[in-house]
């Protein structure tokens, strides 16, 4: 019992991590990149940014996912995917899947590639439009947040 004790105590630590810079990526530094407060390059500063936060991202949704699954497989939980009274499960699974694609497949072989280009005719709308992805994005991992412990202390709106 105690490997679970500590396997859901990397899994919080992890998506603090993972959710908490994403948060600080959307609520403070693409406000301030797009304003062009961190210099008039901002590719460069986003870049940056973005390069020194990606493998702490990637690593923390790494040690969520493999934490997840193994917390999953030791208490015996797949029979909570078969019940809406456990929609978060669902969520949980259904955000960490959207971001281990976008971390892993959509930021390296299609961000890297399309978005330089896109800054230098169109930056306005290209950071804008990362600026909205990231809400979306942010949002979507508050509620799941907010609905996981409430429902691992029982709540449900079901």
């Amino acid at each position: 019992m105690t490997d679970l004790i500590f396997a859901r105590a990397l899994h919080v630590l992890g998506v603090v991590i993972w959710i908490g810079g994403v948060g600080m990526a959307t609520m403070v530094v693409l406000p301030a990149v797009r304003r062009g407060d961190l210099g008039t390059n901002r590719l460069q500063a986003f870049q940056a940014i973005e390069h020194r936060f990606i493998w702490i991202a990637r690593t923390a949704v790494i040690i969520v996912g493999l934490t997840g699954l193994y917390m999953i497989i030791g208490l015996d939980l797949w029979d909570r995917f078969h019940t809406m009274a456990f929609w978060w499960m669902h969520a949980m699974v259904c955000v960490w899947l959207i971001f281990a694609f976008v971390l892993f497949i959509g930021e390296p072989f299609i961000l890297h590639r399309f978005f330089p280009g896109w800054v230098k005719t169109k930056p306005e709308q290209a950071f804008a439009f990362i600026h909205r992805v990231h809400w979306v994005l942010l949002t979507v991992s508050v509620v799941t947040v907010l609905g996981a412990v409430a429902g691992a202390h029982g709540w449900s709106p079901f």
